[in-house]
């Protein structure tokens, strides 16, 4: 019974020192983040967005929406794009071979006709139906295929994609009008060394949408999108804010994400056999350019937004944070040379090390520790006092963290400035860690079992259409 209770005593010790851990990477995220948004802020004042507007060197730009079975959304996220203030850009949706009225509805709104267009031969991708352009709007391209799957449908609009940079959002996602600006604002400083930049993608549930465009930001009415919220205000202005500044970022959403065009197609374009393309191809694109031997950045920038719809119901939560699991095992066992590997700089010794500890890990050892202590605590196993220390560092601290990510939001952007909304928030961010994102982590773990069972698919997403 004493080899049992020192075992257990162990694990209880070692589980607070994993959590203590984390934490402290978090409050060092959270610093580092603090002083980079503080910079960004005061850099802001001098953008150069009318000179871009008005310069012949900003370089043109093709936006990329894959498509599949949007009916919900896909008219209002073609107006938001068609309306974004850039000099020279193009739209090019990409209808993965929709069931439902997808392709029907993009050609009454937008009066398109057939045209005979020449796609590049860099990139595999499943067989085209057709190819149309807009009679109202010279600016929109479709692509009419069949279905292949995101990475797919991305590859095949990166061969359609005339212009030497393009950006990749979602079929549910509407972007601010100067969003686009915002985000290459990198490549405008420094064209030569940046191949990759991101945005922030923020919650448009609860907002107020008129053609196109979220003209009033609320929270989410359903409280599970309102918890995501502020998960998102952790995941943004903390993680990637640090992770950009140590220049070691790992993940480019794919709601909305810019990247140099040669590069990605002399990496490979996306790959088709994972339902994490945003990340392996991040990932893909660093080790291209570190074995090539080539100085580059990929960089967030925390201002140009995107709106997305996030999941009200926890069956479509637990789909989609199952998926980005297996999206993450995939992406880290297809480059798993890259940990611990001084040869990748930051991302092979920081980040990539991060991510196969606590992010494919942690969900683990986190229900582990929920479910093992509190029994063990109730056997006799192990002292009260270790269940009260992990108590601390696994709730009272993330309820800090949390908090600490509200007031970077509040600090800088303050979008939600509706009254006694900032309130709401804090409440919000007091009870993310108090089921939800123990709820969440379950879900991860789940995400883990699937690829064990070699589970694969992207599942279905609810679509209830933004700003509804």
């Amino acid at each position: 019974m004493s080899v049992v209770r020192d075992v257990f005593q162990g694990f209880g010790v070692a589980l607070i020192a994993y959590f203590i851990a984390l934490s402290l990477i978090y409050l060092a995220f959270t610093l580092l983040s603090w002083r980079s948004l503080t910079r960004y802020l005061r850099s802001r004042a001098y953008a150069e967005g009318d000179d871009a507007m008005s310069s012949p060197l900003t370089p043109p730009i093709s936006v990329l929406l894959p498509a599949y079975n949007e009916a919900a959304g896909i008219v209002d996220s073609v107006r938001s794009l068609l309306a974004l203030r850039y000099p020279h850009y193009e739209v090019v949706v990409i209808n993965d071979g929709s069931t439902d009225r997808t392709l029907e509805l993009l050609r009454e709104a937008f009066d398109l006709r057939p045209a005979r267009l020449a796609l590049r031969q860099t990139l595999a991708h499943a067989p085209t139906r057709g190819t149309y352009l807009s009679a109202q709007d010279p600016k929109l391209i479709v692509v009419d295929k069949d279905n292949g799957g995101k990475a797919d449908a991305l590859n095949c609009g990166i061969v359609t994609a005339t212009f030497p940079y393009f950006c990749a959002v979602d079929g549910d996602s509407l972007i601010e009008e100067e969003a686009l600006l915002q985000v290459a604002q990198p490549v405008f400083d420094d064209p030569k060394l940046v191949v990759a930049t991101g945005g922030i993608v923020r919650i448009a549930n609860g907002c107020r949408v008129d053609h196109g465009r979220v003209v009033e930001v609320g929270l989410p009415r359903a409280r599970l999108a309102a918890l995501q919220v502020v998960e998102y205000f952790r995941a943004f202005l903390v993680g990637r804010v640090a992770w950009s500044d140590l220049r070691a970022m790992l993940i480019i959403s794919g709601a909305f994400g810019l990247f140099k065009r040669s590069v990605v197609e002399s990496a490979g374009g996306y790959w088709t056999q994972t339902v994490g393309e945003d990340a392996e191809l991040v990932m893909r694109v660093h080790r291209h350019m570190r074995e090539q031997g080539r100085d580059y950045r990929v960089d967030f920038v925390a201002d140009p937004v995107c709106w997305t719809e996030a999941p009200e119901d926890v069956r479509t939560l637990q789909g989609q944070r199952r998926r980005w699991q297996r999206g993450l095992v995939e992406t880290l066992w297809r480059h798993r040379r890259v940990v611990g590997n001084p040869r990748y700089g930051a991302l092979g010794l920081m980040a990539a090390p991060y991510f196969v500890l606590f992010e494919l890990v942690g969900p683990v050892v986190a229900v582990f520790g929920y479910v093992l202590l509190p029994i063990a605590a109730l056997l006799g196993l192990i002292s009260i006092d270790i269940l009260i220390a992990f108590v601390i560092v696994a709730f009272l601290f993330g309820i800090l963290l949390s908090v600490a990510a509200l007031a970077l939001e509040e600090f800088s952007f303050r979008r939600h400035a509706r009254h006694g909304e900032a309130g709401r928030l804090l409440l919000y961010a007091m009870v993310d860690n108090l089921g939800y994102r123990q709820m969440t982590e379950a879900f991860q773990l789940r995400g883990l079992i699937d690829v064990v069972r070699r589970r694969t698919g992207w599942g279905e997403m609810k679509r209830l259409g933004v700003g509804r």
